[in-house]
């Protein structure tokens, strides 16, 4: 633990202007980023006494070795250059607005010929257009089953498409008119698309004109005495009429707005967040974070802040339509409100209202938003209260079974997947604090199979944990920072840190005695002193230290072990995955080796062109000519290779 007082600027140095401030830990990983109005008024009190300081707050200083600050010239650019370094640098200590579930949303694949409507979770991308968040799946698929009678449009997999294109007869959606077929060519990509518009134009709020439309349709059939028709009608404009009776009005001007509410104690809040277009509910989004309340400001305050910066900072990012709406209503105004909506009116391009519910139908709205909030919180707090607490045994066991001087905040685990020696692939996961960090999982291709490993190499594993580890910590060494290079681990062209920057404090190798010496040996060449290492042997579940002619036994009800099994069996899952995609690319090698006319270089700029061997599976024989030196006969064999070659791994 740090002594902040070592690390502690002189007062004087630091300037009172508007700026940004960052604390780095002992290996220069930035561990948290701020704004202050003040520099120097905000600095000086994160170095007051430290039992007057919030917990995660004195948690951060003490675990920071150094500040340092960049000065700007209004609040606004302080805010905007706080939310990329927040970005960028995804801070251990500042609040993370991440979905405490992850959200499904009504995608529409408006970037393929023929747009697809479909359940989706996950990432956005470019060329779909979203609806949604919706709380359940079952909302959007009953939505969909109401609205696909009016709105034909497809919505099968690109398989299931392709299938029933070749066999010329449409599926089931097709035979009782909810799906216009267009893979049997009932309708042409035009008009496909034409009913797809319509049916965005209708979820994006445009209904009226179309229930009006189609009144006056059905009006027409009935005096031309086309009943059958008018009856058709009839029964869409129902349908329409029950799919709008499924989103609520809340206020009757039509107003554009997000209405946000949090429900919180000392340490984690919950966010909860009501999205209001023409005057309806359209979507509802919850987050679970954890606070680190700034000194001058109320806990709220800095969540409404950190919010907005971090939330609508994304949707600029994704940009898909407007990323901020006319009107946000929060619980309280930041401190900096005049700064925060100039920002956000520069992110929408028109000028955006940031304010407080008073009363009448807004200040309803905001209540019940509230409302949601502390229910989120409340269940947040039943589902999580043991697992923290698991989490934290776990660290606390591990450090006492394994004789460490501290709790194991980063785990690391390596496992090796192959299949009798051939495509051997390993993975690296991440753990901090007992949960996975995804986006600092590796993995490795092992040069040369397993030929040249030594004797004795059970199944070659030994030889490709040696490999993994001495890749993984050939750039780490124990010992005094170099004074010519004080940050390492910080590439000082982009300030990010760089691959394998920072060590762990426990490797784990998947196996037991021989794995575990392997890896020791390959530490102890590289001369790193400071990372515990230990393996864990599947079948009795056996902890192994380099040294030990025995392993040590933790006990069958330990969250010890429970943690150790879920860094393992993670690192399993993540080795197995990329073994698959490297079996199946190059199964599809060996069958585009045998197509006529298709040689090894033309072979590479395909794979190239479709940039993954999934891609080039799902494609047609016109998208397949489109790649470099493939012509209209080559993409045709190709194609058909690729579908036996499928039909065969059906059977």
């Amino acid at each position: 633990m740090a002594d902040p007082s070592t690390y502690r600027p002189a007062t004087g140095s630091i300037p009172e202007q508007p700026g940004v401030y960052k604390f780095r830990d002992a290996g220069s990983r930035v561990i948290y980023v701020g704004k202050a109005k003040s520099l120097r008024s905000r600095l000086n009190s994160y170095f007051a006494d430290l039992t007057t300081l919030h917990p995660r707050t004195r948690q951060m200083v003490t675990t920071a070795a150094n500040v340092e600050w960049t000065v700007v010239g209004t609040e606004v650019e302080a805010l905007q250059l706080e939310y990329n370094w927040i970005k960028e640098f995804d801070p251990r200590f500042n609040v993370r607005y991440r979905d405490d579930k992850s959200y499904p949303m009504l995608a529409v694949t408006m970037n393929e010929e023929y747009p697809r409507l479909h359940v989706y979770r996950g990432p956005r991308r470019k060329g779909v257009r979203y609806f949604g968040p919706y709380s359940h799946a079952w909302a959007i698929r009953e939505t969909l089953d109401l609205l696909l009678r009016v709105f034909p449009a497809r919505t099968c997999s690109n398989g299931v498409f392709k299938r029933h294109g070749q066999i010329g007869r449409p599926c089931l959606l097709g035979y009782i008119d909810k799906c216009s077929a267009p893979c049997v060519g009932t309708v042409t990509a035009e008009q496909h698309r034409a009913i797809v518009d319509d049916f965005c134009d209708f979820l994006a709020g445009k209904t009226d004109g179309m229930i009006r439309r189609l009144e006056k349709e059905m009006t027409a059939a009935a005096a031309e005495l086309e009943f059958e028709r008018a009856a058709r009608l009839r029964d869409d404009l129902d349908a329409l009429r029950r799919a709008v009776e499924k989103q609520a009005v809340v206020l009757g001007d039509g107003t554009d707005a997000d209405v946000v509410a949090f429900a919180q104690d000392d340490l984690q809040a919950a966010v909860q967040v009501f999205h209001v277009r023409g005057g309806r509910v359209r979507g509802q989004r919850g987050w679970i974070v954890d606070k680190l309340p700034d000194m001058d400001e109320s806990a709220t305050e800095h969540l409404v802040d950190q919010f907005l910066t971090q939330f609508y900072g994304e949707q600029a990012a994704l940009g898909d339509g407007a990323p901020v709406p006319k009107l946000v209503v929060v619980p309280e105004l930041p401190a900096d409100a005049e700064a925060v909506t100039e920002w956000l009116s520069g992110l929408r391009g028109s000028r955006v209202a940031l304010r407080v519910a008073q009363r009448g139908d807004m200040r309803a709205l905001a209540e019940t938003v509230q409302r949601n909030a502390a229910d989120a919180f409340q269940q947040h707090k039943l589902k999580r209260a043991s697992d923290l607490t698991a989490r934290s045994a776990a660290l606390s066991e591990l450090q006492d079974a394994l004789y460490l001087d501290s709790a194991p905040l980063r785990i690391e685990c390596v496992d090796v997947s192959h299949v009798q020696g051939t495509d051997v692939v390993a993975s690296l996961v991440v753990f901090e604090d007992g949960l996975p960090r995804k986006s600092e999982y590796r993995r490795f291709a092992i040069r040369g199979g397993f030929e040249g490993r030594a004797e004795g190499d059970v199944g070659g594993d030994v030889g490709s944990i040696a490999e993994v580890v001495r890749r993984r910590f050939k750039h780490h060494a124990s010992g005094e920072p170099d004074p010519e290079n004080p940050n390492p681990g910080i590439d000082p062209t982009t300030g990010k840190p760089r691959r394998f920057a920072y060590p762990p404090n426990l490797l784990v190798v998947d196996g037991g005695a021989p794995q575990v010496a392997a890896a020791a040996d390959v530490l102890a060449e590289l001369g790193v002193t400071d990372v515990a290492i230990i393996g864990l042997a599947k079948r009795l579940e056996e902890v192994w230290l380099p040294g030990e002619p025995d392993p040590a036994i933790l006990g069958r009800t330990s969250e010890a072990l429970y943690l150790l099994q879920r860094v393992r069996d993670e690192a399993h899952r993540f080795a197995i995955g990329y073994h698959r995609q490297k079996r199946s690319k190059r199964m599809i090698e060996s069958v585009l080796d045998d197509v006529p006319g298709l040689g090894e270089v033309r072979r590479a700029a395909l794979l190239k062109h479709f940039g993954s061997v999934k891609q080039l599976r799902a494609a047609s024989v016109d998208a397949i000519s489109e790649a470099p030196g493939v012509g209209m006969a080559t993409a045709q064999a190709v194609h058909a290779a690729l579908a036996k070659a499928y039909a065969k791994e059906l059977k």
